[in-house]
């Protein structure tokens, strides 16, 4: 099929380069019928929705108890989240990333359940059935060996499903309800406070070096000899960390105990010694640029195309 004519069809349709080819393939290379063979599969008008910004959606959890998975599935509109068929796909999704891992180009390609379509296929078919943009922004999954990985969903629309996602993975011998319970509750703490790093030494470098720039400058205009400064600087880094730095942070429920003084009191009514190894926190949209409607201007456009 010679690339004139799937450069025609990839303009006129916004399909893809495969899915044209494929389409010139079926259709004896000609473009209309090429066209109605991707209109008919849901193609090209999933593909024309593909520039449109996908900033809602949901954020899912799947457990099977030693590895659970988060996944975010963005959508254009908030009312798309009420649909029952994207919330099915979005829970679908989610499972499917415990066996596929974090590789997000993995879990596009796996297979799900008994349809034979791979998620990515059936995301590309939600998108034609329900009529706007969808894109699998993210998936991450933590395992342990012995212990548990706790879930949490903020503002759950159903069980799974909601707006923030959160991990705990906990790695102990000890009683997997209670352990499952501090999960939880270390889950929702994670939700609530927004850390940064698990431990002081996975702190971003950046980060951190700049906050000592902005304090070594705030710190200079004190007039305070030099050694002073340095101290006052390692106070407000210690400060810094108990914002950012999870075992550091301040347990919401009380307010008053450190996370990493929560986990070992736990210890002793889980039986065993309880290792915080590694957490997660989807919150919807987060760091998507959304596109801000100005219907004034567009009305005024469409009066001036008019004209």
């Amino acid at each position: 099929m010679s690339a004139q004519l799937v450069k025609e069809l990839r303009e006129r349709s916004g399909a893809g380069m495969m899915d044209c080819k494929k389409a010139l393939d079926e259709n004896g290379g000609d473009v209309e019928k090429a066209i109605d063979w991707l209109r008919k599969k849901g193609l090209a008008s999933a593909a024309k929705k593909s520039g449109r910004v996908a900033a809602e959606g949901l954020v899912a959890a799947a457990s099977n108890g030693t590895s659970a998975a988060l996944i975010e599935l963005n959508s254009e509109t908030d009312f798309v989240s009420r649909n029952e068929q994207f919330q099915q796909l979005v829970h679908e999704v989610a499972l499917e990333a415990l066996a596929s891992g974090t590789d997000i180009e993995a879990l596009k390609k796996q297979k799900m359940g008994a349809t034979g379509k791979s998620v990515e296929e059936a995301i590309t078919a939600a998108v034609a059935t329900i009529g706007e943009n969808m894109n699998l922004r993210r998936v991450r999954t933590l395992s342990v060996k012995d212990g548990v990985v706790a879930t949490y969903i903020h503002s759950a629309v159903k069980p799974g499903l909601g707006k923030i996602g959160v991990l705990v993975a906990l790695e102990s011998t000890g009683d997997k309800a209670k352990l499952e319970t501090l999960g939880k509750q270390i889950a929702m703490h994670v939700a609530a406070a927004k850390p940064e790093a698990l431990t002081r030494e996975t702190v971003d470098t950046t980060k951190l070096d700049r906050e000592r720039d902005v304090l070594r400058e705030q710190a200079k205009t004190s007039g305070k000899p030099a050694e002073v400064v340095e101290k006052m600087i390692e106070g407000r880094i210690r400060k810094y960390y108990e914002e950012v730095v999870l075992l550091d942070q301040l347990f919401v429920i009380d307010g008053k105990t450190k996370i990493s003084d929560v986990v070992a009191a736990a210890e002793k009514e889980v039986g065993a010694a309880i290792k915080l190894v590694a957490f997660e926190r989807f919150a919807l949209g987060e760091g998507i640029e959304k596109a801000a409607d100005d219907f004034a201007a567009e009305v005024a456009k469409a009066a001036g195309t008019a004209a």
